[in-house]
């Protein structure tokens, strides 16, 4: 008897092969649908950003767009770097070069002390009797900048121009992590020693010299066209120094040359901020629209600017890339990424206003303290009913609110993970502080010296 799949039987129909079954289209799952058995999509493994190329980079550095933009950003001057400068930002250990002034008033305040370091990085020993004849013999002086020495001649004289105090960053960063080295705890600089000083103590620095290209792609160009984009022309940035108040400080997000949020740089809470919201977002929207949106080499970029009162006009102060290096600070990339971009109507110029209303991001006038658009007709009974509904899409601006945790940050020390131990810093408080932390310093290489000495001579015997 034929088992109930044979084919054989004709009492058993025929059932066709899955090859021949014709194919069902699929439909993607929905997964707000309870009854949908098909499990949730994995959440995504990276975030996605589009490939970050070199030239992007180059074009966030300062140098490349200040002379665009000069006329909008602060008063600074920019210093092209030469590689044996670069050499010596790059070379371990800080050693200052000399100042003919700072040596003489240097020398008057240590003089007799035995904690004095010499050029060569030695304690001064020639008050010491212990010493034989041969050690009191002064070692020739090194001269640290003497394959930079017109560069630091110009960097003097740029500080002077610019009224005497400086604040100094490299091509993309500032060392604003290495401001616990720097007298009065701050960036701003009154001598080119000060400057060396915070570059060479700023991981941030070192970022910019060793890892600039990290995670990037070269830039797609035509074999005629190419260029090596290894070579990155370093440039020290010296801005004039003025009173900024980091509370009017905001970061502002672009895509495809649209401004899409904007946040506080300072991540602390001013009340006061509530009430300028509306003005502060249409000044940097006015900007965005008049004096970037088309005129930067790439159309995503992140862009920091400065809105001093009156809160009337807008200082650009940065550009970062459109990278995950690059801090969201009270946003998250992925929301940035995922985040709607305000539509663009049909014929439209790009300086034109588009009114539409949008879930998400959309503010009505009035709204948020006085809403983005300042019109003195604004209650004229010549608006139609249809133009006194519309919505205009408007960046989202996001504060530091009472209540949220950003707002309790005052207490806690900005960059401490790249600051020294308290009792380094506590020498360099005070003038008797430093010079008893250079003779323990001195004791200490004395001893291992001394030390030294002893291996060798039981090794000779």
């Amino acid at each position: 008897m034929p088992s109930p799949s044979d084919p054989s039987d004709p009492s058993v129909p025929s059932v066709p092969s899955v090859s021949s079954v014709p194919s069902v289209p699929s439909v993607p799952s929905d997964p707000s649908d309870p009854s949908d058995p098909s499990p949730p999509s994995p959440p995504p493994t990276s975030l996605p950003f589009p490939p970050v190329t070199r030239a992007h980079i180059l074009n966030c550095s300062y140098h490349s767009w200040h002379p665009k933009y000069q006329s909008l950003s602060p008063k600074a001057r920019v210093i092209p770097l030469t590689a044996p400068f670069l050499a010596y930002l790059r070379a371990d250990g800080i050693v200052l070069p000399d100042d003919d002034e700072i040596g003489r008033q240097q020398a008057l305040e240590w003089e007799g002390d035995s904690g004095v370091f010499s050029s060569t990085g030695k304690p001064d020993n020639r008050h010491d009797d212990n010493h034989s004849s041969s050690d009191d013999e002064e070692e020739p002086e090194i001269d640290i900048a003497e394959g930079w020495r017109d560069l630091h001649n110009t960097i003097k004289a740029t500080i002077a121009e610019l009224g005497g105090v400086v604040v100094p960053k490299l091509n993309w960063s500032a060392p604003k992590d290495a401001t616990w080295i720097n007298a009065g705890n701050s960036m701003e600089c009154r001598t080119a020693n000060d400057v060396y000083l915070l570059l060479k103590s700023s991981d941030f620095v070192t970022h910019d010299l060793e890892h600039a290209f990290d995670d990037t792609v070269a830039t797609p160009r035509p074999a005629a066209e190419e260029e090596d984009e290894e070579e990155i022309p370093y440039c020290l940035v010296l801005r004039k120094a003025f009173q900024l108040n980091p509370s009017l400080e905001f970061r502002c997000f672009v895509r495809n040359r649209r401004l899409l949020c904007l946040c506080q740089r300072d991540m602390n809470f001013y009340p006061f901020l509530a009430g300028l919201e509306g003005r502060i977002r249409a000044v940097i929207q006015e900007f965005f629209d008049t004096r970037m949106r088309d005129t930067f080499e790439d159309g995503n970029f992140v862009m920091d600017v400065y809105v001093p009162a009156p809160y009337g006009r807008c200082w650009v102060v940065d550009f970062n890339p459109w990278a995950a290096r690059t801090d969201p600070l009270l946003f998250s990339w992925l929301e940035i990424l995922t985040m709607g971009e305000p539509p663009v109507e049909v014929g439209k110029g790009p300086e034109e206003v588009v009114r539409v209303a949008v879930d998400g991001g959309v503010r009505v006038p009035g709204q948020d303290g006085g809403g983005a658009v300042e019109d003195g007709d604004s209650g004229s009974e010549s608006e139609t009913d249809s133009e006194a509904d519309e919505e205009i899409w408007l960046p989202e601006l996001r504060l530091v609110r009472k209540d949220d945790p950003e707002a309790y940050s005052f207490s806690t020390p900005q960059y401490s993970a790249h600051k020294l131990p308290r009792d380094v810093v506590e020498a360099s408080q005070s003038g008797e502080g430093l010079r008893e932390f250079a003779r323990d310093w001195q004791d200490i290489l004395a001893k291992r010296q001394k030390a030294e000495e002893d291996g060798a001579s039981s090794e000779g015997e």
